[in-house]
């Protein structure tokens, strides 16, 4: 019941947050009044490949108020907002201008106010006004043109506390002035010159670098690219000893169309709040572990500001790619544990195989993850086999016994050293999935089940009726008994797992139908909901601003928009499974897959909250 994408796009933007600042001296009824100083703030705040999410910040920095305000730009051809919230937005052509709604335009001295929308296209907002006036401390002037962008900065000499900043120059019809230094989108200081040495830093911390020119009338250009920077020292902020278990899923495909990268833990601050990660996957083969994609896995090369360390990828080192970034994050973030996960919804046909010779399979695993190339990487492998003496994609008939006997080879190979772990089913039913396999019996040779306790329902029963994919009791009206945590957990508990040995499974991303007019679940539907990668699927970073959750059921989210139905998992359902799961004694959390997060990975700090 896992959810499987293996579908490769072209590489999109990146997720992580763009800014663009921009600041504006305005009049409070027209450029010709009395001037009022106000600032207007872009933010790209999520970027999902196909489309993004934005966001405005109008301040008044003044010592008069405001009574209502008004912001412009110009978008590229192929870049459209195609919905806004919190602002009236219009367009002609490829101008937009957004007005404030009649609760939010008046805005005292210091007070700011935000509005968002939703576009789509690759481009960035240009030409910004603010109440008719230049949206960057200076005025507008007639025939006199912006300058260009700088050229990236470059960074030298990181220590605990600084880093020294140097760029090529812009230039401008009347002349570059000087040049607005950004910190992670805030300015820090104004030079004249192309360099600058930032002081004040936090060691061990990770900072993003822009530069900006203003010219001799003060009008500011577009910023430059950024330059990531991680300064020396610090120390691994991550979970301290005895505590619960939190492991996500790192896909190995999720670098091409998601364009999500090992260094998007760091950034969206997830690192130091994860135990264990769950690199998925690789394939079994003719009874063997195998490398699926070694290019994501071991070849991809990264440049400075892409990866964990901040140091470029040559073309003639041993190892590149995700293997090489999680080497990186282990320095970093040394409480991790990386767990090589192999099977998995598409690769699970190979088990049977596997377990027809257990103790070979073992070793080939072993042999695979003890790679000189990588062999630091890996603390562990975890099976993923979906499912064993039961049916899948595809159907085992390798009996009762098969996944105890596969247990116990791959402890026997492996040892106390390495963890061994499985995901494993979390069908509750009577006669169901964890009846068909010896779970009790195996758990002696693991560290721990993940429990899948999410995909109970969705559109492939495409007419409904609407439920919750991952329900974590049961409710009157359930589609079928036994699909829900609480029945999984009880149930693995009785034949024997210890409680501690239990993970619950949580669902970064929603499932869904379309067709629906019922609010409340248990409604019909016409088919599955439309997704950005399969139908009847979307992230939760999606989710949360296209469909806001409408209510809850058996301690998880649903929400009703329009004629599409979707459930799923917000931070307020993850926080009551995470104190359920504690009061059960559970050994923690995990979770598929990281890159549904928000770019500031709120769902991953609602599972840190376990502890």
């Amino acid at each position: 019941m896992r959810l499987r994408h293996r579908l490769r796009h072209r590489a999109v933007a990146g997720l992580t947050t763009l800014l663009l600042p921009f600041a504006a001296l305005v009049g409070l009824a027209s450029p010709a009044s009395a001037a009022t100083s106000a600032t207007a703030t872009y933010a790209k705040t999520q970027d999902w490949g196909t489309g993004f999410e934005g966001k405005w910040t109008v301040k008044n920095t003044g010592t008069t108020s405001i009574s209502s305000w008004t912001v412009e730009w110009d978008f590229p051809s192929g870049t459209s907002v195609t919905s806004a919230w919190d602002a009236d937005v219009t367009s002609s052509g490829t101008h937009w201008t957004a007005k404030n709604k009649s609760w939010n335009g008046s805005l005292a001295p210091g007070a700011s106010v935000s509005f968002g929308f939703n576009g789509s296209g690759p481009g960035s907002p240009a030409n910004c006004k603010l109440n008719g006036g230049s949206c960057d401390g200076g005025g507008t002037v007639p025939g006199d043109k912006p300058p260009s962008a700088p050229g990236k900065p470059t960074a030298s000499g990181i220590t605990n506390t600084s880093v020294k900043l140097s760029w090529s120059a812009a230039t401008d019809d009347k002349g570059v002035k000087n040049y607005d230094v950004l910190r992670d989108g805030a300015k820090v200081a104004t030079v004249t010159g192309t360099s600058y040495t930032d002081t004040g830093l936090t060691a061990g911390t990770d900072y993003s670098y822009t530069v900006q020119a203003r010219d001799t009338a003060d009008q500011t250009g577009p910023v430059s690219g950024s330059t990531a920077v991680h300064t020396t020292g610090g120390t691994d902020p991550g979970p301290g000893p005895g505590d619960k278990v939190k492991l996500g899923y790192f896909t190995e495909w999720g670098v091409y169309g998601r364009n999500y990268h090992v260094k998007n833990l760091v950034t969206s601050g997830s690192a130091s709040k994860i135990t264990h990660i769950n690199y998925a996957f690789g394939n079994v083969k003719g009874g063997k572990c195998v490398l699926d994609d070694a290019y994501a896995a071991t070849d991809k090369a990264y440049t400075a500001d892409q990866s964990v360390s901040g140091t470029a990828d040559t073309w003639d080192q041993p190892l590149r790619g995700n293997f090489n970034q999680l080497r990186q994050l282990k320095a970093k973030y040394p409480h991790i544990k990386v767990l090589w996960s192999f099977g998995g919804w598409t690769y699970s046909g190979g088990f049977g195989e596997a377990a027809a010779n257990p103790a070979a399979f073992a070793a080939s695993c072993k042999a695979l993850v003890e790679d000189p190339r990588w062999a630091d990487v890996f603390d562990g492998i975890d099976i993923d086999w979906e499912y064993p003496n039961a049916c899948g994609l595809t159907c085992d008939t390798s009996g009762f016994g098969s996944f105890k006997t596969l247990s116990q080879a791959l402890r026997s190979e492996f040892g106390s050293n390495y963890l061994v772990t499985a995901a494993i089913t979390a069908d509750g039913s009577s006669g169901g999935k964890i009846d068909a396999a010896d779970y009790g019996g195996a758990a002696q040779y693991l560290d721990w089940y993940n429990v899948m306790t999410y995909d109970y329902f969705g559109a492939w029963a495409n007419t409904g009726p609407t439920a919750p994919h991952s329900p974590l009791t049961s409710y009157s009206g359930i589609p079928t008994a036994g699909f829900n945590s609480a029945d999984a957990i009880a149930k693995l508990k009785a034949k024997g797992v210890p409680a501690a040995k239990l993970l619950l499974g949580i669902g970064f991303y929603g499932r869904g139908w379309t067709g629906v007019t019922q609010s409340a679940p248990g409604g019909t539907a016409t088919g599955a909901a439309p997704g950005t990668y399969e139908a009847g699927i979307e992230d939760y970073k999606v989710l949360k601003n296209s469909c806001p959750a409408t209510g809850t059921i058996a301690g998880t989210a649903y929400a009703h928009c329009g004629t599409n139905w979707w459930s799923y998992d917000t931070p307020a359902t993850i926080g009551t499974k995470m104190t359920w799961a504690k009061n059960q004694g559970l050994g923690g959390a995990f979770f598929w897959e990281f890159s549904g997060d928000t770019a500031n990975g709120e769902l991953v700090t609602a599972i840190a909250k376990i502890d």
